[in-house]
């Protein structure tokens, strides 16, 4: 494996029964950015600051670029890459926090908050073009007449959620928070363990959140034992893997293929858990709309295949997560950048 001396082999990957994943609107596009910082071997001497403020100029600019298009509400795939840029901004905060020094106007916090605005928002487009791109298309005039109300809810929803976002990128907060983030660009400032070489300490950036992801209770259930009380987590588990997979994308440059080959295992694995809860989702929507199952006995099978289908993967993906040497292997992998 690069960057491991002293394995003689290369970490294996998870089998996975197909890297084409389920139809996912939830996860369009989100796939792992070409970023310059990517495509150049990182300076040895290169300080965690420094680096802190490549990532989150470099995220940051990949948020404020979707603004205009975000108002202007013409294509929901904006709003979509806005949020993840949102989520990824808030994970770089989180990882290097201990190297800066920041405003409160740029807190953590902040972005969060910007992040469920456009989130409630983005739900919604996803709830949308699930059931009329996905579901409606397989079902007879009947039962796509059954649902024409729960699309007309959704659209005024819909419109509400776009009335509020649009009045949060309009607010002097969120006006702050960009002065902030553009002032701090301007003229950094470092705590001392930003002066730090990153290769000095990266293994200690990246470990802790491995770790936590890899005691995630998830991967104790098999997929025979999935029910709609603990579906939930595996629900989390799917948001930790997002948090380390875009942890892991920011050190890219500092590892060899074997960990490019596991953050492309995570988004498959991510995507997957994204489709069953996209599920769930829509379970919840129709019965909050009290939608009688007997009613929709096609869109119930539709529902009931897909669920099926993603959840016969499940063992699958999660089992190399169950074995001491696969764990091992990544936490080694982790200690050693090249």
């Amino acid at each position: 494996m690069d960057g491991l001396p002293t394995m003689s082999k290369k970490l294996p990957r998870p089998k996975i029964p197909s890297e084409t994943t389920e139809s996912n609107v939830s996860n369009t596009s989100e796939a792992t950015p070409k970023k310059k910082n990517q495509q150049t071997p990182p300076d040895e001497s290169l300080a965690l600051g420094q680096y802190a403020v490549e990532i989150l100029q470099q995220e940051y600019k990949q948020l404020t670029k979707q603004e205009k298009s975000v108002l202007a509400d013409k294509d929901p795939e904006h709003l979509h890459q806005m949020r993840v840029s949102s989520r990824r901004l808030y994970t770089a905060l989180q990882i290097f926090e201990t190297a800066i020094e920041l405003p409160k106007a740029a807190s953590p916090k902040r972005v969060r908050t910007l992040t469920r605005v456009l989130g409630q928002l983005r739900d919604l487009d996803v709830q949308l073009q699930a059931l009329s791109e996905e579901y409606l298309v397989q079902l007879d005039s009947a039962e796509q007449k059954q649902l024409t109300p729960t699309l007309e809810r959704l659209k005024q929803k819909r419109k509400k959620a776009l009335a509020g976002t649009r009045d949060t990128l309009s607010q002097s907060r969120y006006c702050d928070l960009k002065t902030a983030f553009e002032s701090w660009f301007a003229q950094p400032r470092f705590t001392l363990l930003g002066n730090l070489p990153i290769k000095t300490i990266l293994p200690d950036l990246l470990s802790p959140l491995l770790s936590e992801s890899l005691l995630h209770p998830a991967w104790l259930i098999a997929a025979a034992d999935i029910t709609e009380d603990n579906v939930v987590v595996l629900h989390d588990l799917r948001k930790s893997c997002k948090h380390v997979r875009y942890q892991a994308e920011f050190f890219v440059p500092f590892y060899g293929e074997a960990f490019k080959s596991w953050i492309k295992d995570l988004k498959i694995l991510q995507d997957n858990l994204g489709s069953l809860q996209d599920i769930e989702v829509l379970k919840h929507l129709l019965y909050k709309q009290q939608m009688d199952p007997r009613q929709v006995p096609q869109l119930q099978q539709i529902i009931q295949d897909k669920q099926a289908a993603l959840l016969s993967k499940w063992d699958v993906y999660r089992q190399p997560y169950l074995k001491a040497d696969f764990r091992y292997q990544l936490h080694q992998m982790l200690l050693a950048p090249t």
